[in-house]
């Protein structure tokens, strides 16, 4: 990749928050270059949920669809991770990527979304977003009925599992490494001891064994990974993903920014997950059309 013209926009990360975003700026006959790694978090997920219109189509499906859309505004896009951002002398930011290309951007937005941090149980990752799952409004319609099994590991634990409760009578809260679980009304048993492995049957979850020796026959499993920005990139303008904790348990990190996804830094706009650990696919998307709207007035104000 050789140096590229100035855009208006670049906008880091391709998936729902940073095409919505892209889009409405080209819409506004913006020059948006997106620049995307081609991993999204979602990727190993059968399909997107509670997104309206869209219920059930698989996370490629919608990003090819909403490629076209942006592209067909006259938005491009370019293959490839960032490796940092830099402020140029009147303002506007250089992006270099990994290969070595560099783009200059008079604003930038960041929708790159989170890691998730799975815990470290042989068989556990290789089963993610497939029966090892997160989220029920994102998969529980599709888990109902089931036996789900719910790994204790930090604060949320009950609460997890009184939300997985109203799709299967059968739900079992294990306490791994929590301890004194209160689940007094909820109707959910809680099986004690340290979960060693999930284990596999013709390419489904089976059950899960403990640290004793017992296997609890499940066929999903539903953890809460640690959740962490990806937004090392952007240290160079002393933008830095926060911890987030609750009870003093560690639930990931992400960028703080304002109501429209404005940094702390003039210029810089973040959009999704990576500045929202709860933010789901539909709410995303409109975390980067308000973050657009914001960039499109700045650039007027500013005279561009």
């Amino acid at each position: 990749m050789t140096e590229m013209r100035r855009y208006d926009v670049i906008v880091i990360g391709g998936a729902a928050a940073g095409l919505s975003g892209a889009t409405a700026l080209a819409r506004s006959r913006r020059a948006v270059l997106v620049i995307d790694s081609g991993e999204p978090r979602n990727a190993p997920s059968d399909g997107v949920h509670n997104y309206l219109g869209h219920d059930g189509l698989p996370p490629d499906r919608l990003m090819a669809k909403g490629r076209a859309e942006f592209t067909g505004y006259g938005g491009e896009i370019r293959e490839g991770s960032v490796s940092s951002v830099t402020r140029l002398p009147d303002d506007a930011f250089a992006v270099t990527l990994r290969d070595g290309g560099v783009a200059e951007g008079s604003r930038i937005l960041v929708a790159t979304g989170l890691k998730d941090e799975l815990p470290d149980i042989p068989g556990l990752a290789g089963r993610w977003g497939r029966d090892v799952l997160h989220c029920p409004y994102c998969h529980g319609w599709e888990m109902r009925d089931r036996a789900i099994g719910v790994l204790a590991t930090g604060p949320l634990a009950v609460h997890q599992a009184s939300l997985w409760r109203q799709l299967s009578k059968d739900v079992i809260l294990f306490s791994h490494t929590m301890a004194d679980l209160d689940l007094s009304g909820h109707d959910i048993e809680v099986v004690d001891g340290v979960v060693t492995a999930v284990e596999t049957h013709d390419d489904h979850l089976s059950g899960v064994r403990l640290a004793d020796g017992r296997t609890i026959a499940r066929d999903v499993l539903v953890v809460s990974p640690v959740m962490r920005a990806r937004a090392d990139f952007l240290k160079d303008l002393g933008i830095e993903p926060v911890v987030q904790e609750m009870d003093g348990h560690l639930i990931g990190s992400q960028i703080p920014a304002g109501p429209t996804g404005a940094t702390d830094v003039p210029g810089v706009w973040v959009a999704g997950n990576v500045s929202g650990l709860m933010e789901t696919v539909i709410g995303a998307a409109a975390a980067g059309l308000r973050a657009a709207v914001a960039i499109n007035g700045d650039l007027i104000m500013s005279g561009k």
